[in-house]
């Protein structure tokens, strides 16, 4: 089991990671999710993802500004990006976590979409992946992605949008990561989508602490229920389970360089 998995999203940065780092990457070692990929949010956490990446074989970190704060970002955090992006941080795996949102009661979609272009035009210039945030704006985000047209391209992260939608990410060389939604019997579509999906398209994920798995509601998600996550995938598909292990990982590899 040892090694079969990388997390490919986790906020390993925050709460109840924080402090108990060791500890928590021997119980995803344990789970056999190996490696970590830690995507910070805003510039103020980017030294720290970049140091926990230093301090820790298992984590490898992104950079990016993720909508869903924007109003914390502004000219100075592209520039704080960039910086760290030209320092050619080893174990900084892509720019993320990206992308748009029309959760919030007040988006500055406007504001959001500069952002994300500036974003974009950083990964095309330093030749990096993106992993991409979408909340109600799959069909929004896809017109960026294929105006920039990355030659590296990356991963929708927490994908919960339609079949044609995946298709779409999917011509334009984006994978599609699966997480915890999965886990519920009630997310009858997602569901489907994973099931039909090429499974040459597919990343594990868990998003922790956010999206927990069914069974663990109101608790912290963590990076170890990525293999509960495949388990259910494996369910749903029908692949045996070694080869969609083994398909997951060679997936990892296409898009992020892990040593």
């Amino acid at each position: 089991m040892r090694g079969r998995f990388v997390d490919t999203h986790c906020h390993f940065d925050f709460p109840p990671f924080s402090d108990d780092e060791a500890q928590s990457i021997r119980r995803a070692a344990d789970a056999g999710v190996a490696r970590i990929i830690v995507p910070a949010i805003e510039a103020k956490r980017f030294a720290g993802v970049v140091a926990l990446t230093q301090r820790f074989e298992a984590l490898y970190g992104a950079l990016g500004l993720h909508p869903i704060v924007i109003e914390r970002h502004d000219d100075a955090a592209l520039a704080q990006l960039e910086d760290h992006l030209r320092q050619g941080h080893s174990k900084i795996v892509a720019i993320g976590e990206i992308g748009l949102d029309l959760y919030r009661e007040d988006p500055q979609f406007e504001k959001q979409e500069a952002i994300l272009d500036a974003q974009l035009r950083l990964a095309k210039q330093y030749q990096l992946p993106v992993i991409l945030h979408s909340r109600r704006t799959h069909d929004k985000l896809a017109m960026h992605l294929k105006r920039h047209a990355l030659t590296r391209t990356g991963v929708v992260h927490g994908f919960a949008g339609s079949l044609q939608q995946a298709q779409r990410f999917m011509e334009m060389g984006y994978y599609i990561g699966v997480g915890g939604t999965i886990t519920y019997p009630r997310a009858s579509k997602t569901r489907e989508v994973m099931r039909q999906l090429p499974l040459s398209a597919l990343l594990l994920e868990t998003d922790a602490p956010d999206m927990p798995l069914n069974g663990y509601q109101g608790q912290p998600n963590r990076p170890e229920r990525a293999a509960q996550v495949f388990d259910v995938l494996c369910e749903l598909r029908p692949e045996p389970p070694d080869q969609i292990a083994a398909a997951l990982l060679a997936n990892t590899h296409r898009v992020f360089t892990l040593s």
